[in-house]
Parts: C-alpha cells; structure tokens; sequence
C-alpha cells in the first residue's frame, strides 16, 4: 500500500491512568473472512472487519482475482462469492501481498488448486525474505509448481496443479501452513486428512464448521483430525469480528508495567488458541481477568481487564510457543523490566517473522543495559527490574516489522528511554489505531514525516 512515511520519537514517560479502550479488530480473521467469502457460494457479509495495509491488501488481491466485494459502511463489507475454485487470472498476473505472511500462506492454498491459475506473486522487502520451504513442499503434494525450483522466497511464479489430489498431512506448530493445506484441500479430488499434533490457531476451522460436508474435525488420542472433503461448496459467511487479542497484549503489558494503572480492553477476541500471553502472566501472578464471555460463530469475545503489579521472573516451554506466538516481544520486554532470569523456550519459529525478532529484541535490550543470551531455541533474559534510563537510548531501523516497533514504542514510554523508530508506519499492517490510542492513555510522542 502506498502511504506516508514517517518515524517516531519519544522522550517521556507515561503518566498513570484508568482506562477504558477498544482495540483494532482481528487481522487473522479479517483475512480469512474475505478469502473465504471469495470461495463460497452466496454473498458473505463481514462486520467489524480490521481496515489495515495488510487486509486492505487482501481485499485488492481478491477483487484482482475476479471477486466482486463492497464497503457497505465502515468496517462492513459484502464478498459476492462465486465459489470452491472461482479464482481467475490472466497468465502472468502480478499479485502483490505487501507484508502479509497470512495472506500469502493462505492464498497460496487456495491457488495451488484452482484450475488454471499461473500467477507471479511478491511481496515488501520483509516478506520477500522470509523462507516458504515449507509451504512450498506441501503444495508441491498436491500437484503446484513454484518457478524458479529451488528457490523459497519471492517473488516467485506459481502454477496451479491441473489434477489436486488431496494429501495426508501431520501438522506442526503453524496455522498458516495447516490452513493453506486445508484451502487447498477444498478443490481437491478425494480427501485430505491433517493430524493436528500440536494445538494451533483454529479460526480456518471455525469459519467453515458450519460446512459439515466439507469439514469433520475428529478427537482421536488426544489429537484432532481434520478431514477435507474435496469439490464441495461452501455456505456464505455472515461474521462480526471481535478486537485482535495480540494488539489487546500492548497496552495490558503496559498497564501491568505502569504503576497505579488499570484498563479495560473491550470486545477482544479470546479464542483459546490465542490467548497463551494471558495465560502465562496470570499463572506469573499478573492481575489479568476476562469478563463478559460470549460465542458467536464458534469465536469467543469479551473483555479484558489489567491492573498493575509485579510479576516473578518467566519461564515458558515449547509447548506454548503456537497460542503465543506474536506475543513473545512482549513477554521478553516485560521480563527484562522485572528482577530476575526469565527463560524461554522452543521459539526458533520467531527467525522466520518479518525480522528475526528474538535477536531484534536482543539489540534493543543490550541498549537499554539489559544482558540476554540467545540461542537457536532459547532466550534466556537477565531482568533488572524498571531500569534507569540515563544517558541510554534506543534507535530502531527500518525493519518492516509492526510487533517490533510497537514493543519498542511501550518500553520507551515505559522507562522514559529517549527512542527514535524508523518507519513507524508498518505498524498500519496491522494495527492503524495504534497512536491513537497510546494518545489516549496519555502517551507524549513526536511524529516526523519522511521527504
């Protein structure tokens, strides 16, 4: 997307506050809803869809590709769906993906099997870099072809498979990788099985639960099987998305962080699968609670409340890396803040974000005075409780990742730490109410244009 850009500067330290916010809505379910609405039968209406770069992006990618979708009012949308296989493009149609790992993984499923598609799709410079192997190897099962061989980056040309026969698949820690193979799945000949061996986000499921024809999800020995019944059509979506639950974990860190403080965070979506963050706080002793539970299209929404406090030094297994994924920032800068040595382990998967986020992480505490040690699979944090900020500053360069600047953006208002953030405007990927809200809650900061 095209827009200004500009850098952050921020030299004071927030004042104590009770609040009351609401967040950003869900991006994941944002960009899910509209590649599945493109695929379904009927004219799909989403509300409270999230306008950011990222999913504005997938609007633009959807409509090239031949799906017909208006803005009734803001933040509600009408996909006129044409169905399992519907995609079309020209040969050689350029599709940009800007800085979307979701959009990518997951359009990547639905094309591989949709009939005659060959597309050269790229992306920012972040996400240029990140390595699909994985993806690659999976599609290439179900009869894709990426072009050049041997190359696992973009920009890369896609050729669907003219014949998809559905594939066995045992699952990892990725939910984009297990959702492109369940979209990929949906216009295949036969079935597709996937063995969920580690539990992982879930809203693909969910959103086509409703399909019992073409989706079964099966608990056998303690593990959930997904069966994908190939050449089915799929029901309309009509969808109301709740507030992202990982742009919610910013300002409960800050506000378990800043003293005297409380928030309340309203109608943030609490799947279980994403909401490891909160979970381990709360077992850290955090004052975190959830309110006003409610249900709707297999999405559990409700509010969160924060109040300041000390939490112990933390320590996480691999086991909670897919619930807390995006979170894992968080976690380090709250760690560093409190006295004592946090561990965390089993987070290799952080290398393959839009920057390697543990080692970006890692130069930003070592600017502030902080010790860490970082290996492959574990980052062990040294914390020296609300540090003394004198004569430290922190500087962030351009690394088109939204998660780092916005972590940098809370500690430097956290710690009164002097901080200059290059291109704060990839945070609009993800979260464009991001200031807004930090203006809100009293936060002081200067903005300056790019020429």
């Amino acid at each position: 997307m095209n827009f200004q850009k500009f850098n952050v500067f921020i030299e004071s330290k927030i004042k104590p506050y009770k609040k009351s916010i609401k967040v950003d809505s869900d991006k994941s379910l944002s960009i899910r809803s509209f590649l599945l609405g493109s695929i379904s039968n009927g004219v799909s209406i989403i509300k409270n869809i999230l306008e950011s770069d990222d999913v504005k992006g997938t609007i633009a990618v959807c409509r090239k590709l031949g799906i017909k979708i208006t803005k009734i009012k803001s933040n509600v949308y009408k996909i006129y769906g044409k169905g399992v296989g519907s995609f079309y493009s020209k040969e050689n149609t350029k599709l940009y993906l800007g800085n979307s790992g979701t959009l990518a993984r997951l359009l990547i499923g639905i094309l591989s099997t949709t009939p005659n598609i060959k597309v050269k799709l790229s992306g920012d410079k972040s996400l240029n870099k990140r390595n699909m192997r994985e993806l690659y190897r999976l599609m290439y099962k179900f009869g894709a072809t990426f072009l050049p061989k041997n190359k696992f980056t973009f920009p890369i040309k896609l050729i669907s498979s003219a014949f998809p026969i559905g594939i066995n698949y045992k699952a990892g820690e990725s939910a984009q990788l297990k959702s492109a193979v369940i979209l990929a799945g949906l216009n295949s000949y036969g079935n597709t099985t996937i063995t969920e061996q580690v539990s992982s986000r879930n809203h693909t499921e969910n959103l086509l639960k409703k399909n019992s024809k073409t989706i079964k999800i099966l608990n056998k020995n303690k593990k959930k099987i997904i069966k994908v019944f190939g050449k089915n059509s799929l029901n309309a979506i009509n969808i109301s998305i709740g507030g992202d639950p990982s742009s919610a974990a910013f300002f409960a860190t800050l506000t378990l962080l800043n003293n005297r403080s409380s928030i309340k965070i309203k109608n943030v979506g609490l799947n279980p699968t994403r909401i490891g963050f909160y979970k381990i706080l709360k077992e850290n002793g955090a004052k975190i609670k959830f309110i006003n539970l409610k249900k709707h299209n297999n999405e559990i929404t409700g509010d969160i409340i924060v109040n300041s406090c000390k939490v112990g030094p933390i320590k996480t297994l691999s086991k909670m890396y897919p619930s807390t994924t995006d979170e894992y920032l968080l976690l380090f800068l709250i760690a560093s803040l409190q006295n004592g040595v946090s561990s965390f382990k089993g987070i290799s998967g952080l290398a393959n974000k839009e920057s390697s986020r543990a080692y970006e992480m890692k130069k930003i505490l070592k600017q502030i005075g902080v010790k860490s040690k970082l290996s492959r699979n574990e980052f062990k944090i040294y914390g020296k409780g609300m540090i003394n900020p004198k004569n430290k500053k922190i500087k962030i360069e351009n690394l088109g990742d939204h998660r780092v600047a916005m972590c940098a953006f809370i500690l430097a208002v956290l710690t009164n730490t002097n901080t200059y953030i290059k291109n704060f405007e990839t945070v609009f990927t993800s979260f464009p109410s991001f200031l807004k809200i930090m203006k809100f809650l009293g936060a002081k900061f200067e903005i300056h244009k790019q020429k």
